[in-house]
């Protein structure tokens, strides 16, 4: 999903049947309430980090083969 995607308010299309003004916008108020109270409880999880991760020293960075070591240039 991109971030355009994500943007777009929700849409609603009525398929079948005619709806009144009065039953478009019970039907709009109670999609509305319960979508900003689903998004309200979302939470996402905190990740997990080990004892083990914590204590690893992060990864050196490459060699760059671009700078000679030393005085030989293999």
């Amino acid at each position: 999903m991109s971030a355009h995607d994500q943007q777009r308010p929700p849409t609603i299309e009525i398929v079948r049947g005619t709806a009144t003004e009065e039953e478009l916008a019970a039907l709009i108020a109670v999609v509305s309430d319960a979508y900003a109270q689903e998004e309200a409880d979302a939470v996402a999880p905190e990740p997990r980090v080990s004892a083990w991760t914590r204590t690893q020293r992060p990864l050196r960075t490459p060699l760059r083969r671009d700078i000679p070591w030393g005085r030989f240039a293999g």
